[in-house]
């Protein structure tokens, strides 16, 4: 079985799990009021959970094939592919994810952003910094002020709030 079948194998298998866990567990602690709602706090994971599990089906089963070959991803190899930006990309969301409280939203996402699309490849620093702060400051916006949840959008000692 070719390394993209393996994947999604494996894909299917965590998006089972986290269906299962939004489809049985999420909503059995919901308050009553809550339950009367037409979109609970699980209806996003459900969505994404039975989206991914069609789109691993899909690539398991290889209905996405076409007539022409593209080349499969080949073990062998891996040295060839672009090993070093996949890793450094995960590496830069799991410092993202830990930078994300202490500096702030928009420091944090920006950064992000700006990191990544140099470890992709883009040089033009007068496009990625307006970009990434745009952007970060676009989903701060529209999740702070629209949607009402409180992010902190500066590290805590910009704000008064001790860090």
């Amino acid at each position: 079985m070719a390394l993209d079948r393996w994947i999604a194998l494996i894909l299917l298998g965590i998006c089972l799990a986290y269906g299962y866990a939004a489809w049985f567990t999420m909503d059995a602690g919901l308050a009553p009021f809550m339950q009367r709602n037409p979109i609970w706090p699980s209806t996003f994971p459900k969505a994404l959970s039975v989206l991914g599990a069609g789109a691993a089906l899909v690539t398991l089963f290889g209905l996405e094939k076409s007539n022409v070959k593209m080349g499969d991803i080949d073990y062998r190899r891996l040295h060839e592919y672009k090993l070093g930006q996949a890793i450094a990309l995960l590496a830069l969301m799991v410092i993202y994810a830990l930078t994300l409280r202490p500096f702030g939203f928009l420091v944090a996402t920006s950064g992000f952003l700006i990191i990544g699309a140099f470890i992709l490849g883009e040089r033009k620093l007068h496009v990625m910094i307006p970009v990434g702060v745009i952007a970060a400051f676009s989903v701060w916006y529209l999740v702070s002020q629209v949607l009402e949840i409180y992010m902190r959008p500066l590290p805590g000692f910009l704000l008064g709030l001790g860090g």
